[in-house]
């Protein structure tokens, strides 16, 4: 199968990137099964596994599309293509109104919100990380999101790492949010190491207890989690959008309760970390995501609709920030 995977922006990611590394991961492992890539995406991209041809966002779409191409798979919604069969990526929470009918989601809750059921998870590719130290002593906790971003809720990573007594190295971003009114001292319990790449975010969590993921929001799917638990590092967090389908009990605890997350992470050191490895590696890796977007290929190569209806958000009215309890 000749595919094209086509996004707005350029690749490889060098650091946080989440939409970036899963297309650059999906399409290795679409050549290493044998099917041609080609990359429509930003200026400035390069790839050596694949063909690379430059998005241009004023030029119409159907006009960019190579003639070779057999189904093309957006990373955002597209109105008026006709060239070729193609399904839509949908990465985010969108907001919107209705969405193309060939959309795909990345979790099952993700997918339920916007009344749809399909979906499919995001892979890691462990060759980009470190070996996992499984054995190692680990001496603090870590966030992994962007740090200046309010739904990701890093003050109260802060404050249930501070409260359980455990030092917190926070990853992501170019900086704190000022106007969040974050109460700490960086020098004293946390430490902010902003913009990370695969290395230094292995080297951190392979010496981490556990991912704090308290998120106000409806997370879509959360590749900070799979990469972590790929480190052994069991995930406390909310129970808002696709955590709890990722999340179960055996490799972490959801709770919008402060206290209930501290005092689950005192005992920290109940959760196997050789279990949290492998579920990651047997749930989310990018031979099992690359197989279930085939299927969706075929599909639509076959003139199939991978929704009955057009999604469309459900609840549009939802608080900016789900409830965080003491």
């Amino acid at each position: 199968m000749n595919i094209l995977i086509v996004n707005d922006t350029p690749i490889p990611a060098t650091t946080y990137g989440g939409t970036e590394r899963v297309i650059w991961w999906l399409g290795k492992e679409l050549v290493r099964q044998g099917h041609k890539v080609t990359y429509l995406v930003g200026a400035g991209s390069n790839c050596p596994f694949a063909r690379v041809v430059v998005y241009d966002a004023a030029m119409d779409l159907n006009q960019q599309i190579p003639d070779d191409i057999d189904v093309v798979h957006f990373q955002f919604q597209v109105q008026g293509f006709t060239k070729k069969p193609y399904l839509c990526t949908v990465h985010n929470n969108s907001g919107r109104g209705a969405m193309d009918i060939n959309s795909v989601f990345v979790s099952a809750n993700h997918a339920a919100r916007n009344g749809s059921t399909t979906y499919v998870y995001n892979g890691l590719d462990t060759a980009d990380y470190r070996r996992p130290n499984l054995n190692n002593k680990r001496n603090y906790t870590h966030f992994l999101a962007k740090a200046a971003w309010r739904v990701k809720n890093v003050q109260g990573a802060i404050d249930v790492a501070t409260k359980s007594g455990n030092k917190l190295v926070v990853m992501g971003g170019t900086r704190f949010n000022l106007k969040m009114g974050l109460r700490f001292t960086p020098n004293l319990n946390v430490r902010f190491k902003g913009m990370v790449n695969n290395d230094q975010k292995s080297e951190v969590m392979n010496g981490s207890k556990a991912l704090l993921f308290p998120v106000l929001w409806n997370e879509p799917f959360g590749i900070a989690i799979t990469e972590s638990l790929y480190f052994g590092c069991p995930v406390f967090g909310t129970p808002y959008g696709s955590l709890p389908e990722l999340v179960p009990k055996e490799v972490g605890l959801l709770s919008n309760s402060k206290t209930v997350l501290v005092e689950g992470l005192k005992n920290v050191d109940s959760y196997s970390r050789q279990l949290c490895h492998e579920y990651a590696v047997d749930n989310f890796n990018i031979a099992k995501m690359a197989a279930d977007y085939l299927k969706l290929y075929e599909l639509v190569l076959n003139g199939r609709t991978l929704n009955a209806v057009a999604p469309t958000l459900l609840a549009p009215n939802q608080p900016k920030y789900l409830a965080w309890n003491d």
